[in-house]
């Protein structure tokens, strides 16, 4: 039976982030939310990252703004993006600590992490979790379902990168679970060891 990991990035948004717990907790799926900082740092923000937390989900440190890749900035950028976002995250208690890098529309490779945080993640403990599927929910609202089914069909095991955001994976998110359930697919808030790397 194939498998799914759900994971949503960019968030906590005081609407999107509702809708999607609301969505999950009907279909009883557990996922992972990669969070920003700067979002966890408002009340709203935390409240709602304390009760994806409560209702069993995973919170991930996804860097304070989101707004480039660590290996293209500075040593000191680099760091600040990553220890304000687990400063914010300090409350948070679970088997691992997570952390995922930006990666730009599901790019790899060169400047996904500056060597100064990778430092940081390996003397933490952290896991960095990666990803299998990038259906582009942010640039495309209403039509990302298709491509992220295709892409759960293509392989045994898929970590799918939705994103809690207003321009998000949104109103389909329904559709696209009660799909994947009926082709048998299996949820599992586990990740695929090809997504990641225990630093």
């Amino acid at each position: 039976m194939a498998k799914v990991t759900l994971s949503f990035d960019n968030g906590p948004d005081p609407i999107a982030t509702r809708l999607v717990l609301d969505c999950l907790a009907r279909d009883g799926v557990k996922s992972t939310f990669f969070v920003l900082g700067q979002h966890v740092s408002t009340s709203v923000g935390l409240d709602l990252a304390r009760r994806a937390s409560l209702e069993g989900h995973w919170i991930g440190n996804h860097t304070w703004t989101h707004t480039g890749r660590l290996g293209e900035m500075t040593r000191e950028a680099a760091l600040q993006e990553f220890d304000r976002t687990q400063q914010a995250l300090a409350w948070v208690e679970q088997p691992a600590r997570l952390f995922r890098p930006r990666g730009g529309g599901g790019r790899m490779g060169k400047g996904l992490l500056h060597p100064a945080v990778a430092e940081k993640l390996i003397a933490g403990g952290f896991t960095c979790v990666l990803w299998t599927s990038v259906p582009g929910d942010f640039r495309d609202p209403d039509g990302w379902m298709d491509r992220a089914l295709a892409d759960c069909r293509s392989r045994d095991w898929s970590l799918v990168v939705l994103h809690d955001i207003p321009n998000g994976a949104g109103k389909p998110l329904d559709s696209f679970l009660r799909n994947l359930r009926e082709e048998g697919q299996q949820f599992t808030q586990e990740f695929p060891r090809a997504c990641t790397r225990r630093l």
